[in-house]
């Protein structure tokens, strides 16, 4: 019969591996490091995103208020979340594109 004492030792080693898997998960809705370069760029090439959203969410009032708070610039706002919740759902930007960023 094997010692108790074993199998406490393998299940905290169990124990101690799940719980550094679900540490090292990063917030999806973190800024990636690489839009943050882009973002805080002076030279970033810019362009208009236009989009018909539901008046109840009330973004434009809540972006304001966001800028007001925070003076992250309304258009970096929206770059960062768009960013973020893309990349979340498997949808990264393209690696050769973030390095032309810049004129």
């Amino acid at each position: 019969m094997h010692n108790v004492a074993t199998y406490v030792g393998q299940l905290r080693a169990v124990a101690d591996a799940l719980e550094a898997q679900s540490e090292s998960q990063d917030d999806p809705l973190a800024p990636h490091p690489d839009t943050m370069k882009v973002i805080n760029s002076r030279h970033t090439k810019r362009g208009q995103l236009n989009y018909a959203v539901p008046d109840v969410l009330e973004l434009q009032r809540r972006i304001r208020r966001c800028n007001a708070d925070t003076e992250i610039p309304h258009g970096d706002i929206v770059a960062l979340a768009l960013d973020a919740w893309l990349r979340a759902k498997g949808y990264p930007p393209d690696p050769k594109q973030l390095g032309n960023s810049t004129p």
